[in-house]
């Protein structure tokens, strides 16, 4: 059965479970939500869908979960993949995707929304620049910790990757120049060299540029 998972192309936390589907080899398809015209607050989405009004939503049968983390370790599960090779790494990875899911994916997303997708007028510069603050902080961590090494946990891919990645592909500009970062900058071409690597708008339906 192919597992569907509920997505859009700019949700960089839909990003980091379409793409640990897309590299297990799992047989997987998305499934559009329409967020930017509120499909997740509506009360058909959360009876349907997801309680919480999340996206992303991975269905698998009768098995269903939403946030990023909880379905990359279903995909772990279910393919053997990302999830390290000892005990040690397991618990690695799983400290990094909740320093990413707290520290850097939240911040960016919600930065980058802020700056391209909310409404020029709603748009506060002190909070931006707070938030652009704390991403510094968090891009200084994950750049010193990736000197001399080519992923973040062990020595292949893992969820750590597929995690701390999960905005750092997108185009629209939030702070973020991987040119200023070059251990981040070296870490995520390795990351797109592997195969079956995909950008997150070629990767999952919804795109800007459809609501242009």
């Amino acid at each position: 059965m192919t597992i569907k998972l509920y997505c859009f192309g700019e949700s960089g936390n839909s990003y980091k479970a379409a793409l640990a589907l897309e590299l297990s080899g799992l047989d997987w398809e998305p499934v559009f939500v329409d967020f930017f015209n509120g499909e997740t607050r509506t009360p058909e989405y959360r009876a349907t869908v997801n309680e919480m009004g999340e996206a992303p939503v991975l269905v698998d049968g009768d098995f269903r979960t939403s946030q990023s983390g909880a379905i990359q370790a279903y995909v772990t599960e279910k393919s053997g993949r990302f999830g390290g090779k000892t005990r040690e790494e397991n618990y690695d990875i799983l400290r990094w995707v909740l320093w990413d899911n707290h520290k850097l994916s939240s911040m960016a997303g919600m930065t980058r929304f802020l700056i391209n997708f909310l409404p020029e007028k709603h748009r506060n510069p002190d909070v931006i620049a707070f938030n652009q603050g704390r991403l510094k902080a968090a891009y200084q961590v994950l750049d010193a910790h990736l000197e001399g090494r080519e992923w973040i946990v062990g020595d292949g891919v893992t969820n750590a990757d597929l995690s701390c990645c999960g905005y750092l592909y997108y185009p629209e500009p939030f702070g973020f120049d991987r040119a200023e970062w070059t251990n981040i900058d070296a870490w995520l071409t390795r990351l797109s060299e592997q195969p079956g690597w995909k950008s997150p708008y070629d990767l999952m339906p919804g795109n800007p540029s459809d609501r242009a």
